[in-house]
């Protein structure tokens, strides 16, 4: 009699999920403008960094026998009032704007997110006077703060974000600080915490990665922000020194020539403005990656 023998049962493996730096990643490719716009910043900020082999002229130098001159095949975007070529110092000047918009912001959010956080978190007398801290700075105009701070210590690129970071962050906190009071009432926390979670695990896991989508998009928002505060500052004197180009300072020097010599302050303008746009397209790709509502 033929003994049958029942057949192999194959054994299921369990699927590997994917991380969630992964998921995030892979949501964050889906955006194509995001990708784009991602891209851009690279290449802006590699432009700065090796601007001395991409200018096609000395930024410094001056021909004053090429003053004014309007774009053409010599001088892409044109000249200035000293023969200096707009597009080199175009180039130059994504080192000094990109310092003060990315530097400044990445500052503001390492004191702004840390104070916030701690507030939200432990409550009480401490989140009182953290709270009656920010609103006493809040009282204080930020341009004139900057003003008495850039004259008390001299203009550069160092005492501009110093100035930018003393009250930037404060909107920061607040933002935070509102998210983990809303986020430490939630029921995912909640839940977590009747399932054995401990606070530290809590607030690594929820409270921190679903407060800090805001804090990106605020973040992008702030590195335009910066460049156009550096703008005001350069037109007031107090920001970069000349010779020193940047995109703000351009603008604000060369604002009174904008029927004489349209181009030198159309230029700057154009590409501070695509900066800002593609920074905010960013920004939202970010968010929408890391929105905890999306399933890859």
């Amino acid at each position: 009699m033929a003994v049958t023998t029942a057949p192999a049962v194959p054994q299921l493996r369990p699927l590997k999920r994917a991380s969630s730096a992964t998921q995030a990643w892979r949501r964050f490719t889906r955006n194509k403008a995001a990708v784009a716009a991602l891209i851009i910043i690279v290449l802006q900020v590699l432009m700065a960094v090796f601007a001395k082999y991409l200018s096609p002229y000395d930024p410094y130098y001056s021909d004053f026998s090429a003053t004014y001159q309007k774009p053409n095949a010599q001088h892409w975007f044109g000249t200035d009032d000293l023969g200096r070529d707009v597009f080199s110092r175009i180039i130059y000047g994504t080192r000094v704007s990109y310092a003060v918009g990315v530097i400044s912001n990445v500052v503001i959010v390492l004191i702004g997110l840390p104070i916030g956080a701690i507030s939200g978190l432990v409550g009480g007398w401490l989140d009182y006077v953290v709270m009656r801290v920010i609103d006493v700075l809040s009282s204080i105009p930020g341009l004139l703060l900057y003003i008495l701070l850039l004259i008390a210590l001299g203009a550069g690129v160092g005492n501009i974000i110093l100035a930018m970071s003393i009250t930037g962050w404060i909107g920061i906190a607040r933002l935070v600080r509102g998210q983990v009071l809303s986020l430490k009432e939630s029921d995912f926390v909640r839940a977590s915490r009747s399932m054995g979670g401990n606070t530290s695990w809590i607030v690594r896991t929820h409270i921190l990665r679903n407060s800090l989508t805001p804090v990106i998009v605020s973040m992008t928002l702030g590195v335009p922000g910066a460049m156009f505060g550096e703008a005001g500052l350069s037109f007031l004197g107090l920001g970069v020194p000349p010779p020193t180009p940047s995109w703000g300072q351009m603008i604000g020097i060369y604002q009174s020539y904008v029927r004489t010599a349209p181009h030198l302050i159309v230029v700057p303008s154009i590409v501070l403005a695509f900066t800002m746009l593609v920074w905010v397209i960013l920004g939202d790709g970010v968010r929408d990656a890391l929105d905890p509502n999306i399933r890859s």
